[in-house]
This record gives C-alpha cells, sequence and structure tokens, in this order.
C-alpha cells in the first residue's frame, strides 16, 4: 500500500525569530498574516481549507454521523448477485439494486468511466485478491451520499471477515512524482501498461470517490508490494476525494505515491500498518481527517505509524518533494493495555519527506514524532516544512519527541523539541489527553468531538 548538524542555540533563536506566525481566525473569520517564510504558512491560507477554531478533525458536530460503520464484522450484506471482472473497456454504470462480487484484477481502462451509483455495494472475492484498478486515463464516479454509501466490503460472511479479504482501490493518474523518468509501476502486483502512473498533468482528472466506505480491504501481494485500501498513484488535483471510510484494511489504509490531490473527511479504523503513508512527491492539501488504531492489529513485518512519510527511498533530496499540507487530523493510537509491540509512531517523517501539519491531535501512541534524516530537519529550519499547534500524547519516555537517522538535522531530540515548542506545539500527560476528546478509544461506537472546555476547542490558526 532510507555530518551532524548541530544546531545551537542562536541559531535556533534565529530561525524561530524568522518563523511565521499567524492569529488564530473562527471558521467565518479572514486569518490575518505577519510576514512569512516561501513555502510555510501561505499553503494553510489557501481557499481549501475551512478556517475553524479547533484543534482536531471535529469541534462539537461529528461529520461521520450516518454514513460510517465502525462495526462492519457483523454487518449483514446482500449475498451478490452479479459478477464484475476483467476489463471495462466501454463506459458503464452499475445498478444500485444489484450486489455484485467483485473477482481478480478488474481495470478500468483509458479513457473509460464506471459510474457507481449511491447505495450499490460490491463484494470483494478473497480467493482471487479482488482489486478494483482505475488505470491511468479512466475515472471512477462513485458518488455515494450521507445516506446511501457506497459500500464496498468483504466477501466472507459475518464472523468470517478480517483485515485483508480482498485487494482495495488502485487509482493511477497522470499527475506529477519524483520517480525516475516521471512515470513508475505502482506496488501491488500489477504489470505493465495497466500498473503505470505519473506524468506532469497536476490537474489531472481520476472521477470521483465520495460517501464511499472500503472494509477489509488490504493485502501484501508479495514482499514489500501491497495492495492498500485506496492507493493514489499520480492523481492530480481535479480528482475530488471527500468522505471515505477504511475499515479494517491488512495493510495501509490510505497511501499516496506522488500526485497532487486533495482530500477532506477521511475516516481509518483498525488497520494493520501505516494509516497515512506519503512517498514519491505527494504534494496534495488534507483536511479534516481522523483513525483509531485497534491496539491487537499491527504490521508483524514491519512497524505500524499514524503517519509515515518519505520523500524517496534513495534519493533523500529529489524533486518535487514529498510535502503534503494537512491541518485537523485527529489519530488515535492503541493506548497503552494489551498493546502489540509493533505499534510504533504517531508521526513518522523521514527520507527527506517535508511537510506543513498544523491544528491536529495524537493521541494515545506508544512514540510520539520523529523527524528522521538530515533533509527532513533541514526543510523545518529552512522554513520549507512547518510543524505547527499540534497536540502529541505518547506513553513511552524518551520516545515522545525523537531525532534521528544516520546523518541528523537537529543534534538533539531536545533541540528538536524545543523546535516543536517554539511554533505552538504541546506535548501532554495521559491525564490531559484524557480531557480533550469524548469517547475517543471505543473500538465500536466511538466520539471524536472536542468535550466541553477542551483546549483543543480553541486555538487553531492558518
Amino acid at each position: 500500500m532510507k555530518m551532524k548538524n548541530r544546531l545551537n542555540l542562536g541559531m535556533l533563536a534565529i530561525l524561530v525569530a524568522g518563523a511565521t506566525v499567524v492569529s488564530s481566525c473562527k471558521k467565518d473569520s479572514t486569518p490575518i498574516e505577519e510576514p512569512t517564510k516561501p513555502d510555510s504558512n501561505e499553503s494553510l491560507a489557501d481557499a481549501f481549507f475551512d478556517k475553524v477554531s479547533y484543534k482536531g478533525a471535529f469541534g462539537s458536530s461529528d461529520w461521520t454521523a450516518s454514513w460510517t460503520n465502525f462495526t462492519p464484522k457483523v454487518t449483514v450484506y446482500g449475498e451478490a448477485t452479479e459478477t464484475l471482472q476483467g476489463s471495462i473497456d466501454a463506459n458503464r454504470t452499475l445498478d444500485a439494486n444489484k450486489v455484485y462480487k467483485l473477482v481478480g484484477f478488474v481495470y478500468v481502462k483509458d479513457g473509460v468511466t464506471l459510474t457507481i451509483p449511491a447505495g450499490t455495494v460490491i463484494r470483494g472475492d478473497k480467493d482471487s485478491k479482488a482489486t478494483l484498478v482505475i488505470t491511468r486515463g479512466g475515472k471512477l464516479i462513485a458518488e455515494g451520499t450521507a445516506a446511501k454509501p457506497i459500500v464496498f466490503t468483504s466477501n466472507q460472511a459475518v464472523g468470517s471477515r478480517a483485515p485483508g479479504d480482498w485487494g482495495g482501490i488502485i487509482i493511477l493518474g497522470k499527475s506529477t512524482n519524483n520517480i525516475p523518468g516521471g512515470t513508475g509501476l505502482i506496488e501491488g502486483g500489477l504489470t505493465l501498461p495497466e500498473g503505470n502512473h505519473g506524468g506532469n498533468v497536476s490537474a489531472d482528472n481520476s472521477g470521483v470517490l465520495k460517501y464511499v466506505r472500503v472494509e477489509f480491504p488490504g493485502i501484501a501481494y508479495a514482499t514489500n508490494n501491497e495492495i492498500n485500501g485506496v492507493t493514489f498513484g499520480s492523481v492530480g488535483s481535479g480528482t475530488t476525494v471527500d468522505y471515505v471510510q477504511v475499515s479494517y484494511s491488512g495493510d495501509d489504509s490510505f497511501e499516496w505515491f506522488g500526485g497532487t490531490v486533495n482530500a477532506k473527511h477521511l475516516v481509518s479504523i483498525a488497520n494493520v500498518d501505516d494509516v497515512f503513508d506519503f512517498d514519491n512527491g505527494f504534494s496534495g492539501k488534507l483536511q479534516f481527517l481522523v483513525a483509531q488504531r485497534d491496539p491487537s492489529l499491527a504490521d508483524q513485518a514491519g512497524q505500524s505509524n499514524g503517519i509515515e512519510s518519505d520523500n524517496s527511498e534513495k534519493v533523500f533530496d529529489s524533486s518535487p518533494r514529498t510535502r503534503p499540507v494537512i491541518s485537523n487530523m485527529t489519530l488515535i493510537g492503541p493506548g497503552n493495555v494489551a498493546v502489540d509491540a509493533k505499534h510504533e509512531y504517531a508521526n513518522l517523517w523521514r527520507r527527506g519527506s517535508k511537510m506543513i501539519l498544523a491544528n491536529s491531535i495524537f493521541i494515545g501512541f506508544k512514540f510520539g514524532i520523529d523527524i528522521r534524516d538530515k533533509e527532513t530537519g533541514d526543510a523545518l529550519t529552512d522554513g520549507t516544512s512547518l510543524i505547527k499547534n499540534n497536540i502529541y500524547q505518547s506513553f513511552t519516555a524518551g520516545k515522545d519527541v525523537v531525532a534521528d537517522g544516520a546523518t541528523l538535522s537537529f543534534a538533539s531530540s531536545d533541540l528538536l523539541k524545543q523546535y516543536l515548542t517554539s511554533k505552538g506545539n504541546t506535548i501532554i500527560d495521559e491525564t490531559a489527553a484524557a480531557a480533550l476528546l469524548n469517547a475517543p478509544f471505543s473500538l465500536t461506537a466511538p466520539n471524536f468531538t472536542v468535550k466541553a472546555g477542551s483546549s483543543a476547542a480553541t486555538g487553531a490558526t492558518f
């Protein structure tokens, strides 16, 4: 679905003095910015972002109501009445009155549109590793509603469903990435030409994914060659992604390989590997994202992180740089009771990844934030990355803030912690975290909205 640069306190003071400062703003206000370094806060001032006052993905209202499902293991779906398999070579519209069985790799070919009406149920076949692939130049119009979401789920019976029952959704586009040559083969067992992605069309349009649930996807097709819940390969900003839930993915819930696609209202529960994974020059904008980890589910072949972000596995400064722009994310870790040892960081930024990360909440994790490798940390100190106004809580002493890698940017974790504090980030304990949200750790009926009087109810800036 890797020369020490010792940053003394004087240098830190210069960096703090030159940093962007933005006044707090309500949803109906206009942010007032002081002079800023290039590529920092102006990214958050973009019209894409709703200018809310609260930190995290929710204020007092719950946008997950009515269309999400937190108990898909026991949900009864109708039996499949029609099979969907092979290549889709001409425009096709499915029938919401039917239940479809997805078998094998189903390809929506270049120039072809697959339309899935609101309320349609598609059940993925386990034996054939069923996967829906929107090839480069193809389109998926999957536009459900809050009352009638589109559901991709397991074809297994109630009581037999588990992460990795089928492949997932792979969307491939013509937008940019930092793969040598500008195009590459997406992971997950695909072959050329169907698995190709990339180009130079930043505004490329692969369709609509809205009010969609994706349940029990995510398989390791081969070692280090996985299918995620939803995979975006060089998907362009003309594509609409809004109100999408991935549940019980056997790999990452959402992974982006390059591309410029933006998204709002993403939900992940009980996935096995990383929740949000960024690679190969992804530079989209993301707002209102929430995820909850199940303490018993983690990647036994690696580690499970909330955010895992890389620029390039081998050339850390390759261009375009991975640089997601994120505001209002809530990540709920596995807690501290009966937790699988493979659960690790709330945030792992490495291999030259840049980022803009603001107004977010990360609580209940084993470890906190790791800024790994010199190129990753240098982007924070030169102002082309920014981490501000976030709340972190983790359980392991000495692992709340980590600066590491073969070559360091921050000479110590204490200096990184000073940087984070200077940008309005707070590191809190378990007691303070418990006062933030209503019922974030419930695995069957979570409530991620802010508590009355919560410190997260105010303080967001853009």
